[in-house]
């Protein structure tokens, strides 16, 4: 069960205030225990590289999109009520495009909600 603030930090994502969600995720994160801990530390990382985007600083949202994706490769296609396969192909999409200098409108990430079945 993911605490409130977790879902205020998804919530600040997808409304794409990446600095705000990445402030609210990192005080989760440093109070976690493993396996949540992780898994906040990779949408984090992907919050501050999106932050970095929109400030045009590619280098550094390659390198963090870089570290979120391999820590979210960790977990299982849905974990914590989360769509981990969406976000993870979004992120590795958008990295690839970063790495290509494919970036005229940038198809950011969301965090959906995992559909159980």
């Amino acid at each position: 069960m993911m605490s409130a603030e977790f879902w205020h930090g998804v919530e600040q994502f997808n409304q794409k205030q990446f600095y705000a969600c990445h402030d609210t995720l990192e005080a989760l994160w440093m109070e976690a225990i493993e396996p949540q801990k992780t898994f906040y530390q990779a949408i984090l990382q992907i919050a501050v590289a999106l932050y970095h985007l929109g400030n045009s600083n590619v280098r550094g949202a390659c390198i963090l999109l870089g570290e979120g994706t391999n820590k979210l490769r960790r977990y299982e296609a849905s974990y914590a009520g989360i769509d981990v396969d969406k976000l993870l192909e979004d992120s590795v999409t958008l990295l690839l495009q970063l790495q290509q200098q494919e970036v005229a409108s940038p198809l950011l990430p969301k965090i959906n909600l995992a559909i159980d079945t």
